[in-house]
Order: C-alpha cells, then sequence, then structure tokens
C-alpha cells in the first residue's frame, strides 16, 4: 500500500530506515507491525480523549495494551531494599520477602 493519504501509513523516511536495517527480515517485520499498532493504538487514544472518555480509561487503554515489561530479580532486589530503607516493611517482611525473591531463577 503506497497510499500516503492513509492515516496508518508509514512516512518514507521511516520506511526508508527500516529497509537499511542490518537485521533479518523477521526483525524488520516486528518493527513494522510495531510502529502501525503504535498509531492505531494512538488514534484510538485521541477517539476515547475527543469523546469525552475519563482520563482513567484512556490511560489504562495504554496500560492494558503495552505493559510494562516484568522486572528482573535484581530490579525486584533493589525496590525491596528501598522500601525497606524507607520504612514501609517491617524486618521480618523485608527478610521474607527477600528470601522468596532469591529462590526465584533469574
Amino acid at each position: 500500500m503506497t497510499d500516503q493519504q492513509h492515516p496508518i501509513t508509514p512516512p518514507p523516511e521511516l520506511v526508508q530506515q527500516w529497509a537499511q536495517l542490518p537485521d533479518d527480515w523477521n526483525t524488520v517485520a516486528f518493527h513494522i507491525a510495531l510502529w502501525g499498532a503504535d498509531q492505531e493504538l494512538e488514534a484510538c487514544r485521541h477517539w476515547l480523549e475527543v469523546n469525552g472518555a475519563p482520563r482513567k480509561f484512556i490511560d489504562g487503554l495504554l496500560d492494558a495494551r503495552r505493559p510494562e515489561p516484568p522486572i528482573s530479580k535484581e530490579q525486584a532486589l533493589d525496590y525491596l531494599v528501598a522500601a525497606y530503607e524507607k520504612g514501609y516493611l517491617s524486618t521480618a517482611h523485608y527478610k521474607n520477602i527477600r528470601r522468596a525473591l532469591e529462590q526465584l531463577d533469574d
């Protein structure tokens, strides 16, 4: 599809950039599909906003369709230490959670 009037058609500069990727076609296809999906998600969010949807629904759409990747064991341990140091956890809870996290595979 080369119809530049369609809102989901990538700009020529981006197509050129993808064509220069040194990766295989699976990686290029991934970038193209992700870009298209992001354009559609943004259009849906805009439509909700224009039509008066509550902010929690607009933000919730993004959270549901683009969730944060799971954190690593090391990140979880860092968060645990920070929570303990700020006084959010008792020593017993800190030790129990730390022991459980350390038993997880990386």
